[in-house]
């Protein structure tokens, strides 16, 4: 059924499905469930690392937790040795603006990236932007070994938080994706256009496939699974890079977007001005462009002649 080779008429790889997950199939075909993508109270959500841990057990689903720019709810969970499968994980936010998701191993791997590359580079807003640009995080991240996919790669809104939307406004070169090993194909907090052009790009580039609901609050968890056969970290984490995993889901409702985005805005406040200077840093630039090319166009006038 699922990771089957070449495309579907509507250009979205077969092991990719828009559909709710039937994780008790899922297990019964042999396959791991897990949400790649999910927040805690240890960033810009509410939800408690048990609370998240007490629910995945129950759905039967394994879980990575991202929190922002910080290993500390992977390395909670990790303490706690729940009964599901625990992908080491966090989100880290680049300098002009792309989120990359960042997969280790070994938790204490992780700990040691956070302390020796990220940590130090962190802002007065630390769930948002670190000091380290696109192209100097990945570089960092060569010394480790982990996955590095890339998150929400055309969103989020009119913000660079996607490397894809980055090289498509030529920020980025387009060799950046190739420093990738997989690529988030469906994100619970895109809309399916953009999640269906994210899939089609990941085949285009063969790089590996993701998913995940972005969740920060547990309505959220596993609704969108990253599968392999694998049940554990080392054997998921290959399955990934070798394209052998699969993807389903279905994206969160306009109203359930609304009501997260109320969520994060009140996690933001004690850093409202940081946040702002991170905002202006990050798209003035494409401002002073987008005035600079609307400037070029504009034909020129000619002296009349006297």
């Amino acid at each position: 059924m699922f990771l089957e080779t070449g495309m579907k008429n509507d250009g979205v790889l077969q092991n990719v499905r828009f559909e709710r997950p039937m994780v008790e199939h899922i297990r019964k075909w042999g396959f791991h469930p897990v949400d790649m993508h999910f927040h805690t109270n240890h960033s810009d959500a509410y939800t408690k690392v048990r609370s998240a841990l007490s629910l995945a057990k129950k759905q039967g689903v394994g879980l990575a937790i991202t929190d922002h720019n910080t290993p500390s709810g992977a390395v909670e969970a990790h303490r706690m040795r729940p009964e599901v499968l625990l992908i080491p994980g966090m989100e880290v936010s680049a300098e002009d603006g792309p989120h990359i998701l960042l997969y280790f191993y070994d938790i204490a791997e992780m700990v040691e990236f956070y302390e020796r590359e990220v940590e130090g580079k962190k802002g007065k807003s630390p769930y948002m932007a670190t000091g380290l640009p696109t192209v100097d995080l990945l570089g960092c991240s060569d010394r480790y070994n982990c996955v590095r996919a890339a998150a929400h790669p055309y969103g989020y809104l009119v913000f660079n938080k996607g490397v894809a939307k980055c090289i498509e406004k030529q920020y980025l070169a387009e060799e950046t994706l190739s420093r990738f090993e997989a690529i988030e194909v469906i994100n619970g907090g895109m809309r399916r256009n953009l999640n269906r052009k994210a899939s089609n790009l990941a085949v285009r580039k063969g790089l590996g496939l993701v998913g995940g609901t972005d969740g920060h609050t547990l309505k959220d968890l596993g609704n969108i699974v990253t599968c392999a056969e694998s049940a554990d970290v080392e054997g998921f984490l290959n399955a990934v890079v070798h394209r052998q995993s699969f993807v389903v889901g279905r994206e969160k409702n306009l109203l359930d977007k609304s009501v997260t985005a109320a969520l994060l805005m009140t996690r933001y406040v004690p850093y409202t001005v940081p946040s702002i200077a991170v905002h202006y840093r990050q798209n003035m630039p494409r401002v002073q462009r987008f005035v600079q090319r609307r400037t070029s166009r504009r034909p020129k006038t000619r002296a009349k002649v006297k």
